[in-house]
């Protein structure tokens, strides 16, 4: 094969455009007749701190010890550039990857699409390695089905004229059955009923392929994107023959709208001499050629769904590539065939399904272990904007080098079985991209936060000789990522808090800072542990009644001590400040949501539960006095208790491995934690999380096996993050307390109340509730 006829008209960038390829250990590679995608896994360095339960070496008096060491995590990275750059791209990887020719000897990497075939020799030659070709089908499938599993907000709907357009799903834990409409150059249609049984139920050769080569003869335009660009600005009404053009108006009878369209092109049936009719424009001839082809694909899908009982169809391929029109005309005609029973479904990463799907073949071979993933929002590159969609535009979609990057979790996450409904939960409370006035106010206020954190990183590391050089990167990629998203909120899904708090989080973890506040948690845990005793002696004075209710008030004391709250950390650097001071900001009862009398009814019965689980908040004061003797109390009830924390670091919130040394010196303090944590009765564990919010579709699956063996019968959330950001709203079959107190003016306002408001909302177990009215069900309702 003659190499040189291929394309060498592009220098590639190491950092940009193969980040971390130097530490590849395992890649594959999708080929197609347009897009080539590159999938490799490499091993990333990252910053990690360690607490540990010794004394150090100078004889300090600490509780316990924090020092940050350095790791590596496994992440995948899936790059997507034009299939003419083909050659150069594997040069560099040849550069790069390939240390040796007798590091690659019998090797052989994943290659799927038509290209597995047609640059066998030129992979083989440039690389020396073996190619082992995968079922395109087959990858596409199971890329599919791992992007719907495990990245948040991958599934969507389109709807055009609606305000946000996009309207995001969240992550599916069951996402089976559904139908995949894969539209290249012809389409095909899959029914997919699990991780391994699929097939092929159908298809057409009318599909991208029909539109660009129809589109060639019909107008002046060459490439794909410039007949989507005169489709956009087309007028499909001079060219096809429409209801009314026929009946003079809407056929009511078999209820027919008077501009849906009776013939594709039917006016072109007129002889191009009838000046009534004047000659057709190419934007026309383009966009009713489009609607042609989509009416018919949306049709046939339809039909499909209907005959197999499948209300999911996602639509995939190159005729899609998120380009805002082509959704429109196949969302309009799913919509119309299924008279709004079904509606069309898209993914934010659908170009790199078989990429996936052939990586995740070879990965498989040599690591049967089960992980969950997430995507790194610090690393990958969102939806294009609906709002430009000029030819400028589209051919920058085209050419740009696209990039996802997913890390590996610790271990695999499930849904919440406390939750009512896990189909119908979404864990935020606010999507910002439905709501301008809450997004101008949170885009801003985290870029005014933004430079907080930025001195606080630079703190944590004070024997970091780069640490401002880092701080500084993280500073300028955290503002731009806020500067895009004020453009377009929906590039990475929902926008809503807890999203903007992950992604601080990630780019924090891009520039090495790991636990910025750990010297901080560890001074304010050390002080705390110091105030216990006391603290459990005065409430053991108390009676019962007054008890439960300091009980409480300590938890919402305990909330004010947020290093996350800009009103508050303005406190706590300004003055002395005691969980006398902060009960005393709190707001008086009757407080904002008050369900206690509710609660001291449901506590003051025999044994009200038999086992609670906590999603607890800060470091400090907070888990300390506030949580530890909530705890304590609930155990002398006989209620077994699981504590939960964060596995990984957030703001200040305490993380699963302080929470176990701090409530082993807190069982040295009370004898009822002690005996609670020798008999079982009081665990600690993860939540499989690293945010101050919450989703509860994706948790530790540990947690979930012990939720389910101790029954758990009453879930706690507390902090302004988890009860309030997220969880507000959700419903659970069980007793749920949600605890926080509002510490940010503008959002109290939004309640309805003032800072320091108190939300204690105690809600005993709700049930399903089926409205047979409605259509379609629950699992169908996208936000």
């Amino acid at each position: 094969m003659a190499h040189k006829s291929y394309a060498r008209s592009i220098d590639l960038p190491t950092e940009q455009l193969f980040p971390n390829i130097r530490n590849a250990k395992r890649f594959a590679i999708d080929i197609g007749g347009s897009l080539a995608k590159v999938a490799y896994s490499s091993l990333v360095k990252k910053k990690s701190t360690m607490v540990f339960d010794e004394p150090d070496s100078f004889g300090s008096s600490s509780i316990y010890n924090v020092s940050e060491t350095d790791q590596e995590e496994m992440r995948l990275h899936f790059v997507k550039f034009e299939t003419k750059y083909i050659e150069t791209c594997l040069d560099f990887i040849q550069a790069n990857l390939i240390q040796s020719e007798e590091f690659m000897l019998d090797k052989a990497i994943k290659v799927t699409g038509g290209g597995a075939y047609k640059y066998t020799e030129l992979i083989t030659s440039k690389l020396g390695v073996l190619v082992d070709k995968e079922d395109e089908m087959d990858c596409l499938i199971k890329g599919c089905n791992f992007l719907l599993k495990n990245i948040s907000d991958e599934a969507f709907c389109y709807m055009r004229h609606a305000n946000p357009e996009y309207k995001f799903q969240g992550v599916d834990s069951d996402v089976f059955p559904y139908i995949l409409v894969n539209i290249g150059s012809g389409v095909s249609l899959c029914k997919v009923e699990s991780e391994s049984k699929f097939e092929r139920i159908g298809g057409t050769s009318t599909g991208g392929g029909t539109f660009w080569g129809l589109g060639s003869l019909l107008t002046s335009a060459k490439e794909f994107d410039e007949l989507l660009d005169l489709a956009e600005q087309g007028d499909h009404k001079s060219v096809d023959m429409l209801v009314k053009d026929i009946y003079g108006g809407n056929y009511d009878a078999v209820g027919l709208g008077g501009d849906v369209i009776a013939s594709s092109f039917g006016k072109a049936a007129r002889s191009t001499r009838d000046t009534a009719t004047g000659s057709f424009k190419k934007e026309d001839i383009a966009r009713s050629l489009l609607l042609c082809i989509s009416n018919d694909i949306g049709q046939i899908a339809y039909l499909q769904a209907k005959l197999h009982g499948i209300k999911k169809i996602y639509f995939g391929g190159f005729f899609i590539r998120g380009h805002p029109f082509t959704m429109h005309t196949m969302s309009f005609a799913i919509n119309f065939w299924s008279k709004g029973e079904i509606q069309a479904l898209f993914l934010r990463h659908e170009g790199y399904l078989c990429a996936i799907g052939a990586f995740l073949k070879g990965m498989e071979e040599e690591d049967s272990e089960r992980y969950s993933w997430g995507e790194n929002l610090a690393g990958s590159s969102g939806l294009a904007s609906p709002k430009h969609t000029n030819g400028s535009f589209m051919r920058q979609m085209s050419t740009n080098f696209a990039m996802l990057e997913i890390n590996r979790l610790d271990r695999a996450l499930l849904p919440c079985p406390l939750l009512l409904d896990v189909t119908s939960y979404f864990p935020d409370t606010v999507d910002l991209t439905q709501d301008a006035d809450a997004r101008n106010y949170w885009l801003q206020c985290f870029a005014e936060s933004a430079i907080k954190t930025h001195d606080i990183a630079i703190k944590s590391q004070p024997h970091e000789t780069n640490a401002k050089e880092r701080a500084d990167m993280f500073l300028e990629k955290y503002l731009e990522r806020l500067k895009s998203l004020e453009q377009n909120p929906c590039a990475f899904g929902s926008l809503t808090v807890r999203n903007l708090l992950d992604t601080s989080t990630h780019f924090l973890q891009e520039c090495l800072f790991t636990d910025i506040f750990s010297q901080q948690k560890q001074m304010e845990n050390e002080q705390a542990l110091k105030q216990l005793e006391g603290r459990l002696k005065m409430l053991d004075s108390l009676p019962d009644k007054e008890k439960h209710m300091q009980l409480i008030l300590g938890i919402l004391a305990g909330n004010v001590f947020d290093w996350g709250a800009k009103a508050v950390t303005d406190i706590l650097e300004s003055q002395e400040f005691t969980l006398e001071d902060a009960q005393m900001k709190l707001q008086s009862r009757p407080w904002l949501y008050d369900d206690f009398d509710s609660w001291l009814d449901r506590v003051s019965q025999p044994k009200p539960f038999k086992c609670a689980v906590i999603f607890c908040d800060n470091s400090g004061v907070d888990i300390i006095l506030g949580i530890f003797p909530f705890t304590r109390q609930l155990l002398s009830l006989g209620t077994h208790v699981i504590l939960c924390a964060n596995s990984h670091p957030s703001l200040n919130d305490v993380v699963y491995s302080e929470l176990l040394l701090i409530v082993k010196k807190a069982s040295e303090i009370c004898p009822i934690l002690t005996s609670a944590l020798k008999n079982g009765e009081l665990i600690v564990m993860e939540s499989g999380q690293a945010s101050p919010c919450l989703d509860l579709r994706l948790i530790d699956e540990h947690l979930v096996s012990a939720i389910k063996e101790k029954g758990a019968d009453l879930i706690v959330i507390e902090g302004m993050g988890r009860a309030v950001h997220t969880n507000f709203d959700a419903a659970f079959s069980c007793d749920a307390l949600k605890v926080a107190v509002i510490k940010n003016k503008w959002l109290a306002t939004r309640f309805g109340g003032d800072m320091f408001s108190v939300i204690f909302k105690f809600e005993r177990p709700r049930k399903i509730s089926f409205d047979v009215s409605s259509s379609p069900p629950s699992s169908m309702s996208v936000r």
